[in-house]
C-alpha cells in the first residue's frame, strides 16, 4: 500500500519565491535606471516590468536605495571585465590603451546609448555624501589608476597627467556624444588616445 496521498486534498509546500527573481529584479534596474534615469524609475515600474510581486521585491531588496547600489556596483563589474579583457589580449599597454578607446567609440555608436552610467548617477544625486557619489567615486579613482598603470607600463613620462586627461576626453565624448554629435566626439576622443600613446612612445 503506497503511503504517499496523491489526492487533490494532500497538503503542499508553500510556494517559494523563483530562485531567478532577484536577478530579473537587477536586470530590469539595468535597463530602466539607464534608459530611463534612476530618480525616474520608481519601485512600481521595477515590480511590474520584473513581473514579481511586492513581497518579492522587498524580500531581495528592501528598498529601491539598496537596489540602485547593487545597480551601480554591477555596472563596476562589467567595465573592470572588460577592462581586464582588454588588457589580457593585448600585447603593449598602448594596445591596451586603444583597444579600450575603440570599445567606447563602439559603445557610444551602439542604438540605446544614453552616455555614461556613472556620470548619470552623479547627476541624479547631488549629494556628496550619498552612497551613490561614494560608488561613483571609487569607481572613477579605480578607472583612473588602472589608466595611470597601463601608460606608466608603456614608459609615459607622466603618466597620472595623462590618465587625467584621457578620463577627461573619456567623460566629454560620452557626454557630448549623447547631448550632440557622436562622430566629432569619439573623432576628439580618438585625436586625444593617439597623441597621449605617441607620447609614451617617445
Amino acid at each position: 500500500m503506497s503511503v504517499v496521498d496523491s489526492s487533490p486534498t494532500a497538503q503542499r509546500a508553500p510556494e517559494l519565491p523563483s530562485p531567478g527573481a532577484k536577478q530579473r529584479i537587477l536586470e530590469t534596474a539595468n535597463r530602466l535606471f539607464y534608459e530611463e534615469g534612476i530618480n525616474s524609475v520608481g519601485v512600481d515600474k521595477l515590480i511590474s516590468s520584473s513581473s514579481v510581486t511586492k513581497a518579492t521585491f522587498y524580500k531581495h531588496y528592501g528598498a529601491k536605495d539598496r537596489l540602485i547600489l547593487e545597480y551601480l556596483r554591477g555596472q563596476h563589474r562589467l567595465v573592470e571585465e572588460l577592462l581586464d579583457g582588454i588588457i589580457a589580449a593585448a600585447r603593449r599597454p598602448e594596445d591596451a590603451v586603444l583597444g579600450l578607446i575603440d570599445t567606447i567609440v563602439a559603445e557610444i555608436h551602439t542604438s540605446g546609448f544614453r552616455g555614461c552610467a556613472f556620470i548619470n548617477a552623479a547627476a541624479e544625486f547631488s549629494d556628496p555624501r550619498h552612497p551613490v557619489r561614494d560608488i561613483v567615486s571609487s569607481h572613477r579613482d579605480w578607472y583612473t589608476g588602472r589608466l595611470t598603470d597601463l601608460l606608466r607600463d608603456g614608459k609615459h613620462p607622466m603618466p597620472g597627467d595623462a590618465a587625467d586627461e584621457l578620463m577627461l576626453a573619456r567623460d566629454g565624448a560620452m557626454s557630448g556624444a549623447y547631448a550632440g554629435d557622436p562622430v566629432s566626439a569619439t573623432a576628439a576622443l580618438q585625436r586625444v588616445s593617439a597623441r597621449i600613446v605617441t607620447e609614451a612612445g617617445r
